[in-house]
């Protein structure tokens, strides 16, 4: 199914270091699908030196509708660039997606002490 721009729909995200004011490179991610209780993994996947993944997290087929959660492993990143255990450690983004052939995209700021997101484009 085509969107009105004729993309297909996909789900991407991008992750800056807002301290370090460059791209999150070789950061986890995890992706679930949320079903009531139960959480199903989809797909990890890494940052490349652009903070960006190489691949679409969802596309095509797998584009549906659904609630669905981004894993970021930031305490292991953080780690990488300080000493002790980091403030932040595993950041969950939780969020809906109602049109399957839209683009949904969800970057996170992230800093040692502090995070934010937004649905970008």
């Amino acid at each position: 199914m085509k969107s009105h721009s004729g993309n297909d729909g996909r789900l991407t995200t991008h992750v800056l270091d807002t301290a370090l004011g460059r791209p999150a490179a070789g950061l986890r991610i995890d992706l679930y699908r949320i079903e009531g209780a139960d959480s199903q993994h989809v797909r990890t996947t890494e940052t490349n030196d652009d903070g960006r993944c190489d691949q679409p997290l969802l596309s095509g087929a797998d584009m549906k509708a659904g609630v669905y959660e981004l894993r970021f492993h930031a305490g292991a990143y953080l780690a990488n660039a300080g000493s002790g255990p980091a403030f932040l450690d595993l950041i969950p983004i939780r969020f809906g997606i109602a049109d399957e052939t839209a683009h949904y995209h969800v970057p996170l700021l992230v800093s040692p002490y502090s995070y934010s997101t937004y649905r970008g484009s």
